[in-house]
């Protein structure tokens, strides 16, 4: 099958190809590399990943991709929760670059569960031409169960990068999904520092039982998050955005009602200039869930502050403790 025809009969993939078209604030990035046309082949990754509840614990029992995108068997790491799958994504190429397209799917079957992650940082390279851009598309069923943690966000100086990530899931499910995002190779070069010309991300969820919820036909997201940064036009680190903080982190936390206030009833808010942190959370529009945002110096404390909210959610939900780091993280 030809490249154009597998895009246009995956909706994913599709949405990852003309995301940053329809896009406005991208109007300014649709020039053609001289190298490879976007979305070409090598250009056009795509993984998807379905779950399922097998006897006493969960499997990976569908995976396709398409490269630079890989996934290695799923491992059953987490000491505490050994029913859970761990799969790491990979990138063959180690990179995202300008023209690159990259889609993911990921499905959670009734009462499963998942934990999905990567193998590094995803660091999205300079650019002269056009831009790189990520869909990713998340339905997690009846009592289903993932957290989707991946590392951090590298945007390297002229930098381009757009992502959409639609979160379906039935009102019973939980999913754990966070995104931390680096000023840039700060120790690299000086003009490294918020350097990217743009960065765009858009987070955004459904039930997939509103009939059952009697919701509105014209109810169609729990909540919308989306924000622009363009730092060469509008100064990111100065008072009132991220002052003297170069990492962001924000991590969303989709579940039950009944675990809202309890959660947030243990969640401390911080602002410490002496350890470089400051983090805090609220709830999310239409009883959907808490949203918690972190500003740091590094990025080992930002992971350090989204594994305090993941552990008391974890804790709260399932009843049990998030697994310790490992040393190399």
């Amino acid at each position: 099958m030809e490249l154009e025809e597998e895009v246009a009969n995956n909706p994913t993939r599709s949405y990852a190809h003309n995301l940053g078209k329809e896009a406005i604030e991208m109007a300014s990035y649709q020039n053609e590399p001289i190298q490879m046309h976007s979305g070409g082949v090598g250009k056009s990754g795509y993984l998807k990943l379905r779950f399922a509840k097998r006897s006493n614990r969960s499997e990976l029992i569908e995976m396709e991709r398409r490269v630079p995108s890989l996934v290695q068997k799923a491992l059953y790491w987490d000491e505490k929760m050994p029913q859970l799958p761990c799969v790491t994504m990979i990138s063959t190429s180690g990179c995202l670059l300008q023209g690159d397209r990259q889609a993911l799917d990921i499905i959670v079957g009734k009462d499963a569960c998942a934990h999905v992650t990567t193998q590094s940082a995803t660091k999205v390279h300079m650019m002269d031409a056009n831009y790189a851009a990520q869909a990713q598309h998340i339905i997690v069923e009846e009592n289903g169960y993932l957290e989707l943690i991946p590392d951090q966000i590298i945007p390297h100086r002229n930098a381009r990068f757009i992502t959409d990530t639609f979160i379906q899931l039935h009102s019973t499910a939980t999913v754990f999904y966070s995104e931390i995002l680096q000023s840039g190779r700060k120790y690299h070069h000086q003009d490294e520092l918020f350097g990217f010309d743009i960065f765009s991300s858009r987070i955004h969820a459904e039930y997939t039982n509103k009939m059952e919820l009697n919701l509105s036909p014209n109810c169609h997201e729990l909540f919308i998050e989306k924000y622009i940064l363009t730092p060469k036009l509008n100064k990111l680190n100065k008072i009132g955005i991220m002052g003297g903080f170069d990492v962001y982190g924000n991590a969303i936390l989709l579940t039950p009602k009944q675990y809202h206030e309890p959660i947030l009833s243990q969640l401390q808010a911080e602002y410490n200039t002496d350890c470089n942190i400051a983090y805090g959370a609220t709830q999310l529009p239409n009883n959907s869930g808490i949203i918690f945002k972190v500003l740091g110096v590094d990025t080992p404390k930002v992971k350090e502050a989204i594994r305090y909210f993941w552990q008391i959610a974890r804790k709260e939900i399932l009843g049990i403790d998030i697994p310790e780091p490992f040393l190399w993280r």
